[in-house]
């Protein structure tokens, strides 16, 4: 992906005390591509509880996914489907492709004040992904998908829940997403925003992101390095 240029006024981190990151293509590569794995196990469940070959309830899981913003929004508003049981049977995958990481540790570590965690995922997924990276003894908390009564992001909803639960200053945070419509709510509550991309080829926001010259008015900053990003604003600072 050829970089685009800076945003025209772009946010500092001179008064942040809270670090916000997403979980999935954020914290860890896109490259480790967890997602491969639970969109299958998204797959199997649709299959198993719905009896259908697995081309429609692919059709299904998509279908939902642009709808309601996740699939089990959809599998529960239109279905009925107790969310810990499709949480559980999604996010029962192999975490080793997700490598430990010292260095994201330090810079994690260094960073002052607060380090957050912010999911549509379940807590157990974010665990155990945190744990597999080496990362969990630096983060406070995580704020799941459960939390947010499984409305997720970028709905507002959530994001004034977490900052509610948290006792977060909007304007005195950054959050780091890989999904730049995650990241419109977050700028709205003055919050400086951070694009981790450019993710994976084949989600719909890789084209939108591709295609960018200039950073849209809620990215501030842009990274395909978090570690080599955090690392870069501490030397700054």
């Amino acid at each position: 992906m050829a970089k685009p240029i800076r945003h025209a006024d772009p946010r500092g981190f001179d008064d942040t005390k809270v670090w916000v990151f997403d979980l999935d293509n954020t914290l860890y590569p896109a490259s480790c591509n967890l997602f491969a794995q639970i969109h299958d196990r998204m797959g199997r469940f649709i299959a198993e509880r719905f009896k259908v070959a697995p081309e429609e309830a692919w059709r299904i899981q998509k279908r939902y996914y642009h709808k309601y913003g996740t699939t089990l929004a959809g599998l529960m508003t239109e279905d009925g489907i107790e969310p810990k049981d499709f949480l559980d049977a999604v996010h029962d995958i192999d975490y080793s492709p997700v490598p430990p990481s010292p260095e994201l540790a330090a810079v994690l570590a260094a960073l002052p004040g607060r380090k957050l965690v912010f999911t549509n995922g379940s807590r157990g997924h974010a665990e155990r992904t945190m744990a597999r990276l080496g990362v969990s003894h630096v983060i406070e908390d995580i704020f799941d998908i459960v939390d947010a009564n499984y409305v997720p992001k970028p709905a507002h909803e959530p994001y004034a829940k977490f900052l509610a639960a948290h006792g977060v200053d909007g304007t005195r945070s950054a959050m780091f997403e890989d999904l730049p419509n995650n990241l419109k709510a977050a700028e709205a509550l003055g919050m400086t925003t951070v694009l981790v991309g450019p993710g994976i080829a084949g989600d719909p926001s890789y084209g939108e992101i591709s295609g960018w010259t200039a950073l849209p008015d809620h990215v501030h900053h842009i990274t395909d390095d978090l570690t080599g990003f955090l690392q870069a604003r501490q030397k700054l600072g």
